[in-house]
């Protein structure tokens, strides 16, 4: 992506010089993730970068604010699958798709390669804030330890090279972001953590094939993963956000997203 482009994108040079460094790498994978592929699904939940959305205009008569169904998205079965979501509500979800292909032509492990493919599920359909974290709690009740720990962990070990590995400092980090910033404490303490933890490469497998997914000549279905899905996950009987788990608000918030209240 072209820095101007990036620029505009975010708001321009003060907008970005604003942000903190955690902020500006999620703005540029999610801006990557948008030149990638624009499709339309639903409004951000947490808006960043200082910017509201704007007052709420007050109602006219015989007007009502929104509850329920949104007319304008795909309507949600009553008992919602993981792949419904990745229908109805996960988008873009190419960088997802890339992430798991190249996790699987690497011939890696089937929960590293569903951990690839969930890896930024929060990104393009809950919350960007803090994705990585969100993210692990949103899979968290339906998958093995393991692969929501890596989901959780790779926010911070993304900005932490690891050359004996295969995972260099990402140039565009420097690029856009230049040479002398550095992340806020929180995530050099979690990726100390992480570097010596026994799910370690898990995590730093979700990294690898993360910055080279984002080809736009690169086409991948998610029929190619959905053996991988079924052997891996677990949707609950009563449907992804009505099974009482400690997540399950936030998977009814992604059927309801534009509710008032």
């Amino acid at each position: 992506m072209d820095r101007r482009k990036f620029l505009t994108y975010v708001g321009g040079v003060g907008a970005l010089a604003a942000m903190n460094a955690n902020q500006k790498a999620d703005a540029l994978e999610q801006a990557m993730n948008d030149e990638l592929e624009k499709r339309i699904t639903k409004p951000a939940i947490c808006t960043t970068y200082g910017r509201e959305s704007g007052p709420r205009v007050p109602l006219k008569p015989g007007q009502v604010y929104h509850m329920g169904h949104d007319p304008r998205l795909p309507r949600m079965s009553d008992k919602p699958t993981l792949l419904e979501f990745f229908e109805k509500r996960f988008g873009p979800s190419s960088h997802l798709l890339q992430s798991a292909r190249l996790a699987k032509i690497n011939g890696l492990p089937e929960k590293t390669i569903l951990a690839c493919l969930l890896h930024d599920i929060s990104v393009g359909s809950y919350i960007k804030t803090d994705h990585g974290y969100y993210g692990a709690q949103l899979v968290e009740p339906y998958v093995d330890e393991e692969v929501s720990w890596a989901i959780r962990y790779h926010q911070s070990l993304r900005f932490i090279p690891d050359e004996a590995v295969g995972y260099p400092y990402p140039e565009a980090y420097i690029r856009y972001f230049g040479e002398d910033y550095k992340p806020e404490p929180y995530i050099f303490k979690d990726a100390e953590y992480a570097r010596n933890h026994k799910w370690y490469m898990t995590s730093r497998q979700i990294c690898i094939n993360d910055v080279y997914s984002f080809d736009p000549n690169v086409v991948v279905s998610l029929d190619d993963f959905k053996d991988i899905i079924a052997r891996n996950w677990r949707d609950p009987e009563q449907g992804l956000g009505y099974d009482n788990s400690p997540c399950a608000h936030m998977w009814r918030t992604m059927i309801f997203p534009n509710n008032f209240l």
